[in-house]
């Protein structure tokens, strides 16, 4: 039998291709691929065959001019540097590509025509594949990802693995960041301390505990061993890797292994109960400059990438304001405002990184003067004029506005994640268009891509769940970042039923666990329906029970807010969703007082009025406590009280536990904190007030984040 079952032929057709192509003709028939089906190729393109045949398991051979019967890669230079054509006819497959990295995206455009299960291990022959001509090439040369490895660590497999499904996707660059304040992930032979010790943080390392798991020593760190095989994985998937690291603000941890780094004055560390929180290099010590030269060094060895990031985003100047000796630098050199030393700063390093053969990249900030270089790569996050900016001035722009393309922001309201740039879905990624959004044709010359960002820190406190939150938050999002980078955006009504048709399937067997839609569920007359745009089987709960049973027709009830539904289809499955009354919180009249002042700019106020946060004046110490104090008795069926930002347990208490009154005299311990946060669940009466009770000393900051109480209702 020379074919697969009907359905998964209709499943490989060419209308399901993604991102779209700029030209597919279909035609009729298909080819069979046979156990002696050979994949030939150019001399040059012997990484590609191999790379192909790790899917299809087929004998590699040098080229010669036969294509009847095989799978041929050649390379033909008229044709743009990642352009390719694909032509399958009954005889034969032909990718012609400008370059291996043509080809490379002509065979994941093929592995796209393939039954899904190609993804999951090398396809058994025979089978067959459309006939079709595909003539491709993207409209960005930069389609880029930006994976934060120094918040949450992700060990050298678990990057691979990331790396080759954003291959699959075809993005080109993986913009790795390895630094930051809370970790250094990078084994830097001449200073080993700064990745064996800044490597890891809390359970009794140099650099505090952060969010959350203060009783382990947290973190891991790559040999050069290890990134060296990265970096050449990534290289046989058209990746090209630019390595970050993060300077001159965000160096906690380059600070707590190597204090000397810091600025020359004694901070005031009451407030951190004698930690240094400090930040930022100090501008005008030559031996930094000597430190980054041994560090770049070692970088430039390890990555072919001709730019090495070196951040330049969100550095806290008034570090600088009370050291002597950046002031006195900054009357050598005729500056009147703390600003103006980052660009010296960024100056120094960009001439180092001449000196080993690399150039510049920054976050938008640091391009603000002018002294950075026009072959520097700038990098517009912060906002749409951020980087219409960048590219007015010249700069080679990586367009990435968080509203857009940040995939850490929460995609509803009630989702984990963040939400200071923007809650999100993939129909708006796919919406971006840099006409639309303003950019003049001048500007758009100089954007040479997109780049969409995971930062971590909430990722570590998903890590212990059931599936692999990143991949919930990323996809389909990456697969919108796709469209727009490789073709310059989409239309959601066509672009969807290829994502939902065709290219669910393939993210499952990638083993993806990526994110549906949440079902729409409705209440009339006293039945509950559910329903489900991505064609997936819908499930739902009933209070009190964790157990997820089949919907299959309406469901009678009287109390709907009691169900929860959510959508599962493969590896991918939906948030909760449900009538509004599933979700109602109530907002009792509390009054919260601590053994802790609180802060003047954030007073306790605000938490007591459910809606800015609040802060200590200093972080905790043993015996610390906040209590929330109910004017009247709340009768609910939960209460979570939580120290720490609401998005993820930073600020927190790091240990402690909760005790609830019922009198407003008494109090009695219910559960220990996790991540600075813990349930009162089906209290037995109604509750007066909690008292939280801080069991270590310290976060690594400077005070306690304090929330207002979430309270359910009783049913």
């Amino acid at each position: 039998m020379l074919s697969l079952l009907l359905c998964d032929v209709a499943m490989s057709q060419v209308e399901g291709v993604l991102p779209t192509p700029r030209k597919a003709e279909k035609r009729s028939g298909a080819f069979s691929i046979l156990t002696t089906t050979q994949i030939t190729h150019y001399s040059q393109l012997r990484s590609s065959a191999l790379y192909l045949s790790e899917y299809l398991p087929l004998l590699v051979c040098n080229y010669n001019a036969d294509v009847k019967g095989n799978i041929v890669l050649r390379v033909d230079e008229k044709l743009a540097d990642e352009g390719y054509i694909l032509d399958i006819s009954a005889d034969g497959i032909t990718i012609d590509g400008g370059s291996a990295a043509g080809v490379h995206n002509g065979i994941e455009t093929l592995l796209q025509l393939l039954p899904p299960q190609v993804y999951s291990s090398p396809l058994a022959t025979p089978v067959e594949v459309p006939c079709c001509r595909i003539e491709d090439s993207p409209r960005y040369g930069y389609r880029g990802f930006m994976l934060d490895v120094a918040r949450t660590f992700m060990s050298a497999d678990e990057v691979k693995r990331f790396i080759a499904r954003l291959a699959h996707h075809k993005i080109n660059r993986l913009h790795l960041h390895l630094s930051d304040d809370e970790a250094w992930r990078m084994d830097i032979i001449s200073h080993p301390d700064l990745a064996r010790k800044g490597g890891y943080r809390g359970g009794g390392s140099v650099v505090a505990a952060r969010y959350g798991h203060s009783d382990q020593r947290y973190g891991g760190y790559y040999t050069q061993e290890e990134m060296r095989d990265i970096v050449a994985f990534a290289a046989r998937r058209n990746i090209e890797i630019i390595p970050e690291i993060d300077l001159p603000g965000h160096s906690h941890t380059l600070s707590r292994v190597m204090p000397e780094v810091l600025c020359r004055y004694e901070p005031d560390t009451r407030a951190s109960l004698g930690y240094d929180t400090r930040d930022a290099l100090c501008v005008a010590k030559e031996e930094n400059y000597r430190l980054l030269d041994d560090i770049f060094r070692e970088l430039a060895d390890i990555f072919p990438s001709p730019y090495i990031h070196i951040g330049g985003d969100e550095v806290i100047a008034s570090q600088w304001r009370r050291c002597p000796d950046c002031q006195a630098l900054m009357r050598q050199l005729g500056k009147s405002d703390e600003s103006e030393l980052q660009e010296y700063f960024t100056q120094r390093l960009t001439s180092i990184l001449a000196r080993y053969g690399k150039r510049t990249a920054v976050w938008n900030e640091a391009s603000k003067g002018g002294t950075l270089p026009k072959d520097a790569l700038v990098y517009g996050w912060e906002s749409v004029k951020a980087c219409q900016t960048a590219a007015a001035k010249g700069f080679q722009t990586i367009v990435m506005p968080g509203q857009w393309f940040y995939f850490d922001m929460k995609q509803t309201p009630r989702e984990a994640g963040h939400d200071w740039a923007a809650i999100f879905d993939v129909r708006k990624t796919l919406s971006f268009n840099l006409a639309e959004q303003g950019f003049t044709a001048e500007q758009m010359q100089n954007v040479v891509g997109f780049e969409a960002t995971f930062f971590s820190e909430i990722y570590l406190s998903q890590r212990e769940k059931d599936f692999d939150y990143i991949y919930y938050m990323t996809y389909p999002r990456m697969c919108a970042l796709s469209e727009v980078a490789w073709s310059g955006g989409g239309r959601w009504e066509s672009f969807y039923p290829r994502l939902r048709d065709y290219h669910y399937n393939r993210m499952a067997a990638m083993g993806i666990n990526f994110r549906l839609f949440p079902p729409e569920v409705k209440y009339d007359e006293g039945q509950l329906t559910a329903s489900s745009a991505d064609g997936a089987d819908i499930y739902y709960a009933v209070a009190g029970s964790d157990e997820f049973v089949r919907y299959t027709s309406p469901v009678a009830t009287s109390t709907p807010e009691r169900y929860r539904f959510k959508a599962c289809r493969g590896t991918a499955f939906s948030p909760e969703a449900g009538v509004e009354a599933a979700f109602k919180h109530i907002f009792p009249k509390v009054a919260i007082t601590s053994s802790i002042a609180e802060s003047e700019r954030y007073p306790y106020s605000g938490a007591e009025s459910y809606g800015r946060i609040s802060r200590t004046s200093r972080a905790a110490d043993v015996g610390d406590w906040v209590l929330y104090t109910f004017a009247e008795p709340v009768e609910c069926r939960r209460m979570e009280v939580a120290t720490g930002n609401k998005q993820l347990p930073r600020y927190i208490f790091n240990e402690g536990y909760i005790e609830v009154s019922y009198d407003g005299v008494q109090f009695e311990r219910v559960c220990n904190l996790t991540d600075g946060r813990g349930v009162v669940e089906s209290p037995r009466e109604a509750i007066r007030a909690v008292r939280v009770v801080c069991t270590e000393k310290g976060n690594g900051a400077r005070f306690v984040t304090v929330q207002a109480p979430i309270v359910w209702p009783e049913w």
